[in-house]
């Protein structure tokens, strides 16, 4: 049965991955900035807690409707762990090895909406001045550093709303 969780939650994580991968290379090619786009980074949190989701759901119908804590949250997480490790290596090789210009024009971009939206609270002029400075000295958040520390940061978060979701899709058999 462990298995079968885990054969699912690998396609499922590997599905996920191709997915994320295949934004990030579609947003590179076409147009960067959508990729500093706040609807884009809300949509692919949506889907990647979807697919873990869904990799709970068809183990639980795999073990034949019955689907332990253990087994829900080690579900989620395989999914989860494959498709933002999929996703990652592919943001490392395109903006460290294929074209590290595009990392410097996405940190501008993130730089200019950062402002904008600062601007927009009304924020003072000195405080964005500040933060401006802190931006511009920041590394590149696609260093191989910081995207290890991202993916760890994640997979954190995204856990702590796996552990929800696996208590609550959790299904003992009471006549065991």
């Amino acid at each position: 049965m462990e298995k079968t969780i885990k054969s699912i939650a690998t396609n499922f994580g590997i599905y996920l991955g191709a997915i994320l991968a295949a934004i990030t290379v579609i947003a590179y090619a076409t147009n960067l900035e959508i990729l500093t786009e706040w609807w884009l980074g809300i949509g692919l949190f949506v889907m990647i807690i979807v697919f873990g989701i869904i990799s709970i759901s068809k183990s639980k119908h795999a073990l034949g409707g019955y689907i332990s804590f253990k087994e829900a949250f080690t579900a989620y997480f395989v999914t989860v762990l494959i498709g933002i490790v999929i996703s990652s290596l592919v943001s490392i090789i395109i903006f460290n090895f294929i074209d590290p210009e595009a990392a410097i024009t996405l940190k501008e971009l993130v730089i200019e909406k950062s402002i904008e939206m600062m601007r927009g609270f009304n924020a003072p002029e000195e405080s964005i001045a500040e933060a401006l400075s802190q931006m511009e000295e920041a590394p590149s958040q696609f260093a191989i550093g910081n995207v290890i520390q991202s993916l760890l940061i994640q997979l954190v978060i995204y856990s702590v709303i796996g552990l929800i979701i696996s208590l609550i899709m959790k299904k003992t058999n009471e006549d065991l």
